[in-house]
């Protein structure tokens, strides 16, 4: 979802990408602890990674929109997106990227955990790797079925729906719905 949220309401109308610049990714990267070599070393932020990343989101928003369907996809979406069955493949192919094993770990004390083990010495290949594998973990587990497009004036984000009646990924995008809500019935009442 992070990846995803990277295209957000810029608070002005329009929209903002995080991933436009390889300044922005870099810092974008900074901000997520839980991918491979941020923490312990970082990936050389260049175009070609750069691009490599918006490639793996533009894959996984086609996707989402797919997931929503038959509700219409995020409006920063609706014009342009990937096929779905290029998206497919494209997050497939980035996920292949980086070889790797699983490994089970048990400490003397504690249950077993398994964890997946690259042979893959690229940091950016690794990265990609696991965008795209985070993505097909959540497009593959229970959560997809929860996921929703925003749908409030301006929102461009996907969100997990947490309750039955959510509709909005934030109160403060409920809010300007309403707001609209109340604007054009207004505006249809007064016959000025």
């Amino acid at each position: 979802m992070e990846l995803v949220s990277t295209i957000r309401h810029d608070g002005d109308g329009g929209v903002l990408d995080d991933l436009d610049t390889v300044r922005g990714t870099h810092r974008w990267l900074r901000r997520q602890p839980g991918l491979p070599d941020v923490a312990t070393g970082d990936p050389v932020v260049d175009e070609a990674l750069r691009a490599a990343i918006v490639g793996v989101r533009r894959a996984v928003r086609a996707l989402f929109a797919r997931v929503v369907s038959p509700a219409p996809p995020s409006p920063a979406d609706a014009r342009r997106l990937m096929p779905a069955d290029e998206a497919l493949a494209h997050l497939n192919e980035a996920a292949a990227r980086e070889p790797v094993a699983p490994q089970l770990h048990w400490p003397d004390e504690g249950a077993p955990a398994a964890r997946l083990l690259s042979a893959e010495s690229d940091p950016g290949v690794r990265l990609i790797a696991a965008l795209a594998r985070d993505a097909v973990d959540f497009l593959s587990g229970p959560e997809r079925d929860r996921l929703r497009a925003c749908h409030a004036p301006r929102c461009v984000r996907y969100f997990i729906r947490s309750h039955g009646r959510q509709e909005w990924c934030k109160p403060s995008c409920g809010n300007r719905a309403r707001v609209a809500r109340h604007y054009e019935r207004t505006r249809a009442a007064d016959p000025s």
